[in-house]
């Protein structure tokens, strides 16, 4: 297997870590998908991951909480996830390091951009919870930031969908799935990729993005070897 990127950045969200359940951590959902990254970094392939906590909590659908606390809230969820897979990794014989934009220096490093490219040149896998560590910033908006930083080929936005669509395909049959976009396009028609910020700081970075499905965990190695699933962005 020879793999065309280098460096990857994998975005998960929080939900595809709750599996069946829903909600809270699935660990065998988490230990497949552990597999697949042990096998792209066998290949070679330098990882980051970013990851989500909405199967925890979600800052921006907290009601009346005030919006600051509540996604601090989301950061510390993201935080949870990030040890999970960490966890995962080293059951699997993977190094990983957690690094968090908010400092807790006794269970993770903290998010030091020189350290996390060492990490990453050693064969680790390294994982970045919190977010960008500010409020009203979402986990895709640090994909985008720690992909920009570190230097990634790209990033890998794993979701429940098997790429972008011109339209919801679970409420409109006829959806149109698209194979390839430009970062413009997914902006100019408001295409429910990533947030506005994210997919604004990747296009100003020229950083592409690979939308795929998640239900299938082999799909990362599959990208990582270049097929042609999901949608690109560039």
């Amino acid at each position: 297997m020879k793999p065309i990127y280098n460096r990857v950045l994998l975005k998960l969200s929080g939900e595809v870590l709750a599996g069946e359940k829903g909600s809270g951590i699935d660990f065998d959902k988490v230990l497949e998908i552990c597999e697949r990254i042990k096998t792209c970094a066998e290949i070679g392939v330098q990882i980051a991951i970013v990851v989500g906590g909405g199967n925890f909590w979600r800052g921006r659908s907290s009601g009346k909480m005030d919006r600051t606390r509540a996604d601090h809230m989301g950061m510390l969820a993201t935080s949870i996830n990030s040890l999970a897979l960490a966890d995962a990794l080293e059951q699997l014989g993977v190094t990983a390091r957690v690094q968090t934009a908010i400092e807790m220096r006794q269970i993770a490093e903290p998010y030091i951009r020189n350290r996390a490219v060492r990490h990453l040149e050693k064969g680790r896998v390294v994982i970045f919870g919190c977010g960008t560590g500010n409020p009203f910033f979402s986990t895709d908006t640090a994909a985008a930031l720690r992909a920009a930083e570190i230097g990634a080929d790209v990033i890998f936005k794993a979701t429940n969908v098997d790429g972008v669509y011109d339209s919801d395909p679970k409420t409109h049959p006829d959806a149109k799935k698209y194979d390839t976009l430009s970062h413009l396009e997914v902006l100019k028609q408001g295409l429910n990729v990533m947030d506005s910020t994210a997919a604004s700081l990747c296009m100003d970075n020229n950083i592409k993005i690979l939308v795929f499905n998640l239900k299938n965990p082999d799909n990362i190695v599959s990208a990582v070897l270049g097929e042609a699933i999901g949608t690109v962005i560039k």
